[in-house]
């Protein structure tokens, strides 16, 4: 590189064609371009998610047409079997009518037989979750303790949980009863007496039932109460007794009123009566507990109503459940399978209730009203039913899981004495509507990856060819904007639109071809049609001047000369520029010495060009390169012409020989304005001129020659500014012909791209 002394004077306000303003950035929005062509296939193939769409959309019309003639058929089936209740209120009258007045201990339906072992795993998780405790509020003091009821096959189970921290059993010496602990039973049998039964602890473990005296000291008779049946269970180290009774509806009367006391004794010699824990009605209500069970009349008249998958409940208007036939959750703990399948159904229905509401724009359950909003399924059709409206609703009971309520009042006296409830199961529906749509996701998920599949291949395909095309219609045409060939190859026998496409840029090509060659003759056209009329200008003026020698100094035809020079230098330019690259096919290159060539030929400039300084420095040894002297003199010209056309006055103009690799470089650089980044870009383009309004001579082919004579000589030319921004340096890199110790070596073969 050419190092300059640094400056300080400001360059920036030099020749006006030196210096350029940038344009205007374009906007944001002219950088944003569109979606390429496999981006806009595969939007496009977005739109056939419009046919999942439509068929969930029927999938669920189709279930709510299913569920609800479903429910009407339930709601059929409730209003026939309240037709064997309505004015029937003998049935529903054997229970107390107002259940505020008493303190309700409710048994449970028991679906499993019971086994009497003192241990409470068969009552089911229902059952034992309503475990009612009495005694201190904590439940932490001895003889507190808690008990669920049970009901089964006209028996009442009775579980209790006592703690007990010192167990006293039955001691058979004794003829009282009430001297170990033990239960009190009281109730009101069927003829209406109180009844009063004890449940003593015997040392087997197996306990016992006594009618007691009013006392409750001895026995009423000698004989235990067979009927009553339980054991009692006590784990070593713990101070908690389980004890489980089997007591016989009948002995308990129609009315069932009845209390449980624990008695407990915790000497066993004294046998002295510590304390007792009663289930003592709340709120100053009636002294005996009301324990609520199935009616059994009302129970044989739905026992043969009964059908798979479907439950009967016939309820009173105290709500209580007074018959129950069927089971609707027999296929909820049915075994699931397990697979691929499986799992895409399972992921399936956790996508599911977000696919109904982007699809429905609803979501997947309704609600009730305002007046039910709160209730459960359940609780709601008891409460509208009991009002005296039929009511058929979805209930489910878990994610795999759902039932239709269908609820039908019993009337009698114009009044509501209770209602029908009928349970089933949508099992069928769900699981039709559930294989329908893991089918229509199924397919839509293939469909969609094979349509996806497809396009994308034929978006590849397309884009592969409009590729193909765009690659051979930028090679048509070289990097400074020469036409290379004429006629494309590629997709012109093709039928669609780009084949169509093809033609056209073919056909535009040809036309272009036909216009280039046009212009490349014109220079040599206007040179022969304007040098004969110029000729006869110039021999006009001259015979003037010769005829007339009072007007030869005149300054008119002075300027009239200059004109004719200037024009045929003109028109002698333009068509050297035009038959420039087809005279250097002709050329023949030589080896010559760059250096000893640029010495003599900088020192003729110094001799030629007045006012100016020039300075070389060469290499230290001889640069040969293969060359045509006369083709390096006559771009040396342009460049030196361009250096001292915008040098700065009293600034030496310095041409530099070095050896770059495989390259030598010549640099010519003068101080002077420095070019704008966008011109360096342009400059060495045919036509293109950037001195100004001013030089209107100069038609931008000086720096095109000298690009054009080192291309052809395999080498290359850039324009830069200089580091320190004083000026600007032309740098030429020619391949170099031999090395510098062994000159009758080749050195090369084919030009490097070498960068300064």
């Amino acid at each position: 590189m050419i190092l300059f002394p640094a400056s300080r004077a400001n360059t920036a306000s030099a020749i006006a064609g030196r210096s350029s303003k940038g344009g205007d950035m374009p906007g944001f929005f002219r950088k944003i371009r569109g979606p390429r062509l496999g981006t806009k296939l595969a939007i496009m193939g977005l739109a056939l998610l419009i046919i999942p769409w439509f068929s969930y959309r029927q999938l669920v019309e189709m279930e709510r047409l299913l569920i609800q003639g479903q429910s009407q058929a339930q709601l059929l089936t409730a209003e026939g079997i309240s037709t064997l209740f309505n004015g029937r209120e003998d049935l529903f009258n054997d229970m107390p009518v107002n259940l505020d007045d008493f303190e309700p201990l409710y048994a449970q339906p028991l679906e499993n037989t019971i086994r009497l072992d003192g241990q409470v795993d068969d009552w089911g998780e229902e059952a034992q979750g309503e475990y009612l405790s009495f005694g201190s509020p904590t439940g932490g003091q001895d003889a507190d303790f808690s008990l669920i009821l049970g009901e089964r096959a006209d028996f009442l189970y009775v579980h209790m949980r006592i703690r007990d921290d010192i167990l006293i059993h039955r001691d058979s010496d004794y003829l009282r009863l009430d001297n170990a602990d033990h239960i009190r039973l009281n109730f009101v049998s069927s003829d209406g007496e109180n009844g009063r039964l004890a449940i003593i602890f015997e040392q087997s473990g197996v306990v016992t039932g006594y009618a007691m005296d009013e006392q409750w000291r001895y026995a009423a008779v000698g004989a235990a109460e067979n009927r009553v049946q339980g054991v009692l269970l006590r784990s070593a180290g713990k101070d908690v007794t389980e004890v489980e009774l089997r007591i016989p509806l009948a002995l308990l009367g129609s009315r069932r009123f009845f209390g449980l006391t624990f008695i407990d004794v915790d000497d066993a010699v004294a046998r002295t009566i510590d304390r007792s824990t009663q289930t003592l009605p709340k709120n100053n209500k009636q002294s005996f507990n009301l324990v609520v069970l199935r009616t059994p009349e009302v129970r044989n008249i739905v026992k043969g109503l009964g059908y798979a998958g479907a439950r009967i409940l016939v309820i009173d208007d105290m709500q209580r459940v007074r018959a129950e036939v069927g089971d609707i959750r027999q296929d909820i703990d049915a075994p699931v399978s397990s697979g691929l399948l499986t799992e895409l159904s399972q992921v399936f229905e956790a996508m599911r209730p977000w696919i109904h509401e982007l699809v429905m724009r609803e979501p997947i359950e309704a609600g009730g009203d305002q007046e039910t909003e709160g209730m459960t399924p359940s609780e709601r059709a008891l409460r509208v039913s009991l009002t005296g409206e039929p009511i058929a609703l979805r209930n489910p009971l878990s994610e795999n899981a759902e039932i239709i309520l269908a609820a039908h009042p019993i009337v009698s006296d114009e009044s509501v004495i209770g209602t029908v409830i009928v349970e089933q199961n949508i099992d069928d529906i769900l699981r039709f509507q559930r294989s329908a749509m893991e089918q229509v996701l199924a397919l839509s998920v293939l469909s969609l990856l094979a349509i996806f599949t497809a396009l994308l291949a034929f978006a590849g395909r397309l884009a592969w060819r409009i590729r193909n095309l765009r690659r051979e219609a930028s090679a048509a045409i070289d990097a400074r904007g020469r036409l290379k060939k004429a006629r494309l190859s590629n997709e012109m026998e093709a039928g669609d639109e780009i084949g169509d496409l093809a033609r056209s840029v073919s056909g535009m090509l040809e036309k272009l071809k036909q216009h280039n060659a046009f212009l490349e003759s014109m220079p040599r056209t206007l040179r022969h049609e304007i040098n004969n009329p110029l000729n006869t200008l110039s021999t006009s003026l001259q015979n003037l001047a010769q005829e007339h020698p009072q007007i030869d100094q005149s300054k008119y035809l002075d300027s009239a000369q200059r004109g004719v020079h200037r024009i045929g230098s003109i028109v002698q330019n333009l068509a050297d520029a035009a038959n420039l690259e087809e005279s250097l096919e002709a050329e023949e290159l030589e080896p010559i010495d760059l250096n000893e060539l640029l010495s003599s030929y900088v020192a003729n400039c110094s001799f030629s060009q007045r006012g100016v300084q020039f300075k070389y420095r060469g290499t230290p040894s001889s640069a040969y390169a293969e060359v045509s002297d006369f083709r390096i003199e006559q771009m040396m010209d342009k460049v030196i012409d361009n250096a001292v056309d915008f040098h700065r006055t009293h600034t030496p103009i310095r041409v530099q020989l070095d050896r770059l690799d495989d390259f030598l470089q010549i640099s010519v650089a003068n101080r002077g304005p420095v070019l704008a980044p966008e011109l360096l870009k342009t400059i060495f383009d045919s036509m293109v001129s950037h001195r100004g309004q001013q030089n209107r001579l100069h038609f931008g082919l000086g720096l095109h020659v000298v690009r054009i004579i080192a291309e052809h000589h395999g080498g290359s030319v850039d324009a830069r500014n200089l580091e320190d921004g004083s000026g600007v340096a032309f740098l030429i890199q020619l391949p170099a012909a031999y090395s510098a110790t062994q000159e009758a070596a080749p050195l090369i073969t084919e030009p490097k791209a070498v960068k300064a």
